[in-house]
């Protein structure tokens, strides 16, 4: 059985660097929201905010990956230089987007799903961008 889910992750900063926040947004196979959340992440980068988003993305689906009987994960990034680090196409040569690369390469030790990462157009990452920017216009 492939019980798959769907996670668009967003990372966003007014100015950059400047106060930023992360959006996740997962939903089922079927398109039905499961969860949702953005949080501000403080002053920080675009970059660093998309990385802080998968990483987050990554923590929920290491807790809930049992209860949800998850065999598949999709995550999508609107981010073409992060998804391309992350899969390896892109070099890193930032050390502090590297140790991002480190704790997303640990968390996936620890999930036992099949994780695929995704470019996708920002038009397609609508949900979770509403949750950065829901969350940085309540921060500031």
């Amino acid at each position: 059985m492939n019980n798959s889910i769907n996670i668009y992750t967003d990372g966003g900063a007014r100015g950059n660097p400047g106060p930023s926040a992360i959006g996740v947004y997962i939903e089922d196979s079927d398109k039905k929201r499961i969860a949702g959340f953005g949080k501000a992440i403080g002053h920080a980068t675009n970059n660093v905010a998309e990385y802080r988003a998968v990483v987050e993305a990554l923590r929920w689906v290491f807790e809930n990956e049992k209860k949800l009987k998850v065999t598949r994960v999709n995550l999508y990034l609107d981010s073409s230089l992060v998804c391309n680090q992350i899969n390896g196409l892109f070099k890193i040569k930032n050390a502090n987007l590297r140790n991002f690369l480190f704790e997303i390469r640990e968390l996936e030790s620890k999930i036992n799903s099949s994780l695929y990462y995704t470019h996708v157009r920002r038009e397609l990452n609508i949900e979770a961008d509403k949750l950065v920017n829901h969350a940085l216009d309540t921060s500031i």
